[in-house]
């Protein structure tokens, strides 16, 4: 899949961690083809998704035992191969770290990008209040409403055009929010901290406008005892991964469905209630094609490649 992490990689801005291939990619859907010693839980046929730490961009890879998840009989091999980061990610953001409750109030900002999509509809089927977030254009914000299919329950803010701290303090009544989630950094630190109800949660996953804060203030994270907590996956110790992969597949896995948004209605009754949404499909002699539709930032959702 092409995201984020492999175009920072490829443009040299995202150090490869010690021990990881240096081939871009970190996550697939496959077969198993042949199995090592300690391999008894699986079989050659068996079909699989998985994170890496890279190698994903590869017809065939090595891989931890418990970096693995069965693939439902019939999820669409697309689908699979577009779950394990973002959605690793986003439920490691909101629910292993943020602690996300039942009934709480939810702010995920670039809710249209791969991890955004995800963790909105994950947030939803923890029983987030309300959910916040934020994208660059109208169509963006109209496709998440169609994506989480309550307005009553997310509230979409252009962050060109609308001030997001002012919008949730008159949505909230003036408490704010409980969990966000933030890749944007600097341009949204001050709102940010504003926005955070007392004893909030802000997990960091990104510094996309830049790491230096010329002027600001720390006063409100004492004052409102606020728990900021930075997090990056990829870099994590094999075990730390691997039972996150685990418990991925145990709380969240039933929950996604076998086809992607807008080829399956969702089920009323909450059952496979996420769909995975996907922007786009490229061959892997499109390469350069599908990285060049990432970095336009007009895609909503994955970006999925095959390879042959």
């Amino acid at each position: 899949m092409v995201t984020q992490t492999s175009s920072r990689q490829r443009e040299g801005q995202y150090p490869v961690p010690p021990g990881a291939s240096d081939i871009l990619g970190v996550e697939f859907s496959g077969i198993v083809e042949k199995l090592g010693s300690r391999s008894e839980k699986w079989a050659v046929g068996d079909e699989v998704l998985g994170l890496a730490t890279g190698g994903a961009y590869s017809e065939y890879i090595a891989i931890g035992v418990d970096f693995i998840l069965p693939k439902p009989k019939p999820m669409n091999w697309e689908v699979a191969a577009s779950i394990m980061e973002n959605y690793v990610t986003a439920f490691q953001s909101l629910v292993v770290i943020g602690l996300l409750k039942d009934n709480e109030d939810v702010l995920i900002h670039t809710g249209a990008s791969g991890v955004g999509t995800a963790a909105l509809q994950i947030a939803k089927s923890r029983g987030a209040k309300r959910i916040f977030t934020t994208a660059s254009s109208t169509e963006k914000l109209d496709f998440l409403q169609k994506l989480i299919g309550n307005p009553n329950v997310l509230h979409t803010i252009n962050y060109k055009t609308e001030d997001f701290e002012k919008k949730i303090k008159e949505v909230t009544n003036g408490r704010g929010i409980d969990v966000l989630i933030d890749f944007v950094g600097r341009s949204h630190w001050d709102k940010n901290l504003a926005a955070l109800a007392i004893d909030a949660r802000m997990v960091m996953l990104g510094l996309l406008s830049g790491m230096n804060l010329e002027k600001t203030s720390i006063a409100p994270i004492l004052f409102k005892r606020l728990h900021i907590i930075g997090s990056t996956l990829r870099s994590r110790s094999d075990a730390y991964q691997s039972e996150l992969v685990q418990r991925f597949g145990q709380e969240i896995l039933p929950l996604i469905a076998d086809e992607s948004f807008g080829t399956q209605m969702k089920d009323d009754k909450g059952e496979k209630a996420i769909q995975v949404v996907i922007h786009a499909v490229y061959r892997m002699d499109e390469i350069v094609k599908a990285h060049q539709d990432m970095e336009s930032d007009t895609s909503v959702g994955k970006i999925v490649v095959t390879v042959p």
